[in-house]
């Protein structure tokens, strides 16, 4: 399994327009409705934000990896928005987010799921691959980058 197989460039967003979490998060289960990776909209941001107002998923270093496993998913997603000014995501460093991976997956992907966000986690620590995503001038060298780096 690799992070290129769950990502595509109709899935990332350059310039995230939102400047809230809700609204990120609203975004980005956009991006994946128009790319039928949702069954029922609603009840995804649902699962998301609940799994939000348990803990935030903003891990600090500038990144969110928030992820939720629902009946609704179609297949194992992962969409990427960036935002140069960042977002108050309450991050555990209290620093504004300014990537926020959003891992997708239905409620059967359990080993996926769990590689995926490994991996993810894995690559992040990389502070060269963060500043590497910040950097990218498109989508495809976001995807480009993601893939040198599995």
């Amino acid at each position: 399994m690799k992070l290129t197989n769950l990502i595509e460039p109709e899935l990332i967003k350059l310039e995230l327009e939102s400047t809230t979490k809700p609204q990120v998060l609203e975004e980005l289960i956009h991006l994946m409705a128009e790319t039928s990776r949702i069954k029922d909209r609603d009840e995804f941001v649902k699962a998301v934000m609940d799994r939000e107002a348990i803990c935030s998923t903003g891990i600090g270093k500038g990144i969110a990896i928030p992820h939720s496993r629902n009946t609704s998913i179609t297949e194992v997603t992962v969409a990427l928005g960036r935002s140069r000014p960042g977002i108050d995501f309450d991050a555990l460093d209290n620093e504004p987010v300014h990537l926020v991976f959003l891992l997708a997956a239905p409620m059967n992907a359990g080993n996926v799921y769990l590689k995926a966000l490994a991996r993810l986690s894995r690559l992040l620590r990389m502070p060269e691959f963060r500043q590497a995503i910040m950097d990218a001038a498109s989508k495809e060298d976001i995807i480009r980058i993601i893939e040198e780096r599995e």
